[in-house]
């Protein structure tokens, strides 16, 4: 590898790389939230902690998908996980809600679409 980051055989041409290989090497990376995405995500956390509903969160970048997922507490399975899963993009939505026993609450394209399952209902008080 020369300073500049390119890739050089002993004579200083330039090597190239099959683009199928090129393709695998850039699908084992994996899926993550941009940082957007994530401003989305942590300003509900930030929301529904001071509500006392959430208490810890954990993010797991896989090469199919990024979830991030909410705890009451860190030694229970997981409230809710927020999933993005591109291969689902065209079809489903990237993105969707998943409820503790696997129950899918809302699926769509849009992040702050499928974050609005979170907002709060109005509610009906007597006196």
């Amino acid at each position: 590898m020369t300073e500049g980051g390119g890739m050089e055989d002993g004579e200083g041409s330039a090597i190239l790389i099959p683009l199928h290989e090129a393709r695998r090497e850039r699908l084992d990376m994996p899926v993550a939230f941009e940082r957007r995405e994530l401003d989305l995500i942590l300003r509900l956390y930030g929301r529904m902690v001071a509500a006392n509903e959430w208490r810890d969160y954990a993010i797991d970048h896989l090469t199919d998908r990024a979830v991030f997922s909410v705890f009451r507490r860190t030694s229970e399975v997981p409230l809710f996980q927020i999933v993005k899963d591109p291969k689902l993009a065209r079809r489903q939505g990237a993105f969707s809600v998943v409820a503790a026993g696997g129950r899918i609450l809302k699926r769509g394209h849009e992040l702050a679409r499928v974050l609005g399952v979170f907002d709060s209902r109005l509610k009906l008080v007597e006196a």
